[in-house]
């Protein structure tokens, strides 16, 4: 194992594997902590756990403990990956996972460099901007669980950990960011700290990776994924997985506004689509069984989804926000468990929270990693049955045709 990576929820694991994968490494990706002791043969080990929304304890227990199997399984670097658009508030868990990870391996320093442009995210003079919005003031202001409400790196950082930001100068050669790191460390007295580089295309991603691609623990979204596993130059034979002709079925919880978008498509499309309404779950008016009929009774793929707008889910959530994001959690997840009893072996998800869920309730523990839907959202076939076809994307990942591509390649 060359890497060992933790992700802070599947999506964001199978976004970072598939970097890694399109890199060249031979890539597998854990649904949590693996409980067995043998590894299977592979260059990047991604583990997969619930870190963005769970309390900050237990996301720091966990992510430490995921760390301590990856080194004891032979991890020779390490990489906490973290959404690309940041949890911004005082509360959010990156600073707290990070800060203890760092002491955990040991190291001085390490970045913080949540950027990959290929999906519009770009860290300018330390900040975070969204296809050249600043964080704060994209779309995304509004997440129902990981609100942002800044975009400069240092003052996001500043609240949640123990250790200093510095933003690191773009004009610096190597020679000139030694000294400067050197500098740091003087005026730090030798207190932990994280460095901040502006990546805003993919020359900046290979000086980042020139620079700091040696670290033991690099942090960050998957943007240097790619360029760090093209330094390994690895020359393997990839194992294939041909298309699936099984039936389809696609799942959304996401709310964001690119999967709002998406689901808009695939109806004006002309495919199948039903919303569930979380207010005739909690009724009663409406169960599992009674959509699941209707799932059964449609002839090609189908969409279901819960996704709304965001004022529409305040007004949900005054019936009890926790009560809500787990019954349609639930929902989802026994709607994707039945589907692959009933051999429909490609499954479709939108949203980290639902993806989590899916997973959980089938089951699957690691999964090899195949080819890419779009940057970050990879066709994923479960070790323990490759007859299967799983498509895992965070809510803001893909273009407006996302389902039809991914009904397409799976």
């Amino acid at each position: 194992m060359i890497f060992g990576c933790i992700a802070d929820d599947f999506t964001g694991g199978s976004d970072i594997a598939s970097f890694f994968a399109k890199g060249g490494l031979s890539t597998i990706l854990y649904n949590g902590v693996p409980s067995n002791q043998s590894v299977p043969q592979a260059d990047v080990c991604v583990i997969a756990l619930k870190t963005r929304t769970q309390n900050t304890i237990d996301a720091v227990k966990d992510s430490l403990e995921a760390i301590k199997w990856l080194k004891e399984h032979g991890a020779k670097q390490f990489y906490v990956k973290y959404c690309s658009t940041f949890d911004s508030t005082p509360e959010g868990n990156i600073g707290p996972i990070n800060d203890a990870v760092m002491e955990e391996i040991g190291v001085p320093y390490t970045i913080i460099c949540p950027a990959l442009p290929v999906n519009g995210r770009i860290v300018k003079d330390g900040c975070l901007y969204v296809h050249g919005v600043p964080l704060h003031e994209s779309s995304m202001k509004d997440h129902p669980l990981t609100p942002m409400w800044d975009y400069d790196l240092v003052q996001l950082m500043e609240p949640q950990s123990n250790f200093k930001s510095v933003k690191l100068p773009n004009d610096l050669t190597k020679e000139d960011t030694a000294e400067f790191i050197k500098k740091i460390k003087t005026e730090n007295n030798s207190t932990p700290f994280y460095l901040i580089p502006d990546y805003e295309d993919e020359g900046d991603a290979e000086k980042i990776v020139e620079l700091f691609g040696d670290l033991p623990l690099l942090t960050g979204g998957s943007g240097l994924a790619e360029p760090l596993a093209r330094t390994f130059k690895q020359d393997k034979k990839k194992e294939g997985f041909g298309r699936s002709d099984s039936k389809a079925l696609i799942l959304s919880g996401s709310c964001s506004e690119t999967t709002r978008k998406q689901i808009e498509a695939f109806q004006q499309s002309g495919g199948d689509s039903y919303f569930i309404d979380p207010l005739r779950i909690l009724s009663g008016d409406e169960t599992v069984d009674t959509i699941w009929n209707m799932i059964e009774n449609t002839k090609g793929a189908i969409l279901i989804y819960s996704s709304d707008t965001a004022e529409n889910i305040k007004k949900t959530q005054e019936k009890g926000k926790e009560e809500v994001a787990g019954l349609l959690e639930n929902t989802t997840a026994e709607l994707a468990a039945r589907a692959v009893a009933a051999g429909y072996h490609r499954i479709i998800v939108a949203g980290g929270e639902t993806s989590g869920a899916v997973t959980k309730k089938l089951g699957y523990s690691s999964y090899h990693i195949g080819a890419s839907i779009a940057p970050g959202v990879p066709i994923m076939i479960p070790t323990q049955d490759t007859r299967v076809r799983l498509v895992l994307k965070s809510g803001n990942f893909g273009d407006s045709n996302f389902f039809l591509q991914a009904l397409s390649k799976t």
